[in-house]
């Protein structure tokens, strides 16, 4: 039998599936639930000090829909609006009643030693597992000077780590933000001073566009908008991403998130280099129950693998990703037409004729190839609408 306990900077993990600091973490009530469904552990929704004000809009949600199905999600909902005292206590009485659940605090202050250093202070008497410190927010933060301005710059990030550094007494995992030119530089920094773990990705910054029927923002707010953080499947790309470059950039543990819906995306997340996943969005539009066919898909993947654990899956992707100027160049990767499953509908033929190459015809009824116009690019694949075509070397 595979087991997804795994063991991560001293802390004992049930299963990798964490709730990320986000609206489901937001009350005790429901982090309780949560515990009770299965989830492994939880990030705070982000805690501040008490005195930082925190004005949230309305609306505060859009999403991107395809076919009915939502495939990216906007917020510019703010930090938790709790108070410090309401979370010292909700995570004695979290800890009292599920021992074994992963807490982790989500940390955020001003740019201010003494503001950092105060709330870890304060949360080192409590039984969290850890500090997970938000330097990654997009959205309503950064003009306060915090959030992703401070992620978005290596020298602070450096600097606040090794504030908390000083004084922290459990370990300390520091959340990035994709919308820089280089995590992996950032990663660095503070894993120089003194970062036990990361994690990644945050929100992306976007901006989901207008209704063009009335011409005002989707996330509408009296007429107005401003950008936000974009989560879901469309992101994942950009969390498998991050996290390989991360992994590439750096032997710390990792914390990985960005639209992940289903176990096959923890499975992905785990490959590139993560050593556990943090939910959100998902669990926002279909709830805390989603972890059950999680954790069963992820297990009976394990189990049809082979594999013990999910160490055996670490870092399977991250190992084949490669400069571009590594890869193989030749020989080329022709397309192989199945002619019993082919349509001739001639989308290929349109398609190559029109995206520069010219190298599919139909003569007699049948797709033909000319390699001496094929370039190997695999585009007619994709645009079959039979699957009739394959890749052959």
């Amino acid at each position: 039998m595979a087991t997804l306990r795994t063991h991560i900077l001293g802390i004992d993990f049930e299963n990798p599936f964490l709730l990320a600091s986000a609206p489901p973490t937001a009350q005790i009530e429901s982090i309780d639930k949560a515990f009770e469904m299965g989830w492994g552990g939880a990030v705070l929704k982000t805690i501040t000090p008490d005195d930082l004000e925190m004005n949230e809009a309305s609306l505060r949600y859009a999403v991107l829909q395809d076919k009915k199905r939502i495939i990216g999600f906007q917020n510019i909902e703010l930090l938790s609006h709790q108070t410090v005292k309401y979370w010292c206590d909700g995570i004695k009485y979290l800890k009292q009643k599920y021992p074994t659940k992963v807490i982790i605090a989500s940390i955020m202050a001003p740019v201010d030693k003494t503001a950092w250093q105060s709330l870890i202070k304060t949360f080192n008497d409590t039984p969290a597992d850890a500090f997970e410190l938000n330097f990654s927010c997009p959205h309503g933060m950064p003009e306060k000077g915090i959030g992703m301005a401070i992620g978005t710059d290596a020298e602070i990030s450096a600097q606040i780590t090794g504030w908390v550094k000083e004084v922290a007494r459990k370990p300390v995992f520091v959340k990035l933000s994709p919308n820089v030119t280089d995590i992996a530089a950032i990663a660095r920094a503070v894993e120089k001073a003194g970062a036990d773990g990361l994690a990644a990705i945050n929100t992306v910054q976007g901006f989901m566009g207008l209704d063009l029927n009335t011409l005002r923002p989707v996330l509408d707010v009296n007429g107005k908008t401003t950008f936000g953080g974009c989560s879901g499947p469309i992101v994942r790309p950009i969390g498998l991403r991050c996290v390989a470059q991360i992994r590439h950039a750096s032997n710390l543990p990792i914390l990985g998130q960005g639209g992940i819906s289903t176990w096959e995306d923890a499975a992905q997340y785990i490959a590139a280099g993560s050593d556990a996943v943090q939910v959100c969005t998902e669990v926002m539009l279909n709830g805390y129950k989603v972890i059950g066919p999680m954790l069963k898909g992820l297990t009976g993947y394990l189990e049809e693998k082979g594999f013990t654990d999910i160490s055996a899956l670490k870092n399977k992707a991250a190992e084949q990703i490669i400069p571009h100027e590594s890869l193989q160049k030749k020989p080329l990767t022709y397309p192989q037409i199945d002619n019993e499953t082919c349509s001739r509908c001639g989308k290929c033929v349109m398609i190559c004729q029109e995206s520069e190459h010219q190298a599919l015809q139909l003569n007699d009824g049948f797709v033909a190839v000319d390699k001496t116009r094929c370039v190997g690019c695999g585009l007619c694949r994709f645009v079959c609408p039979m699957g009739a075509i394959a890749s052959n070397r």
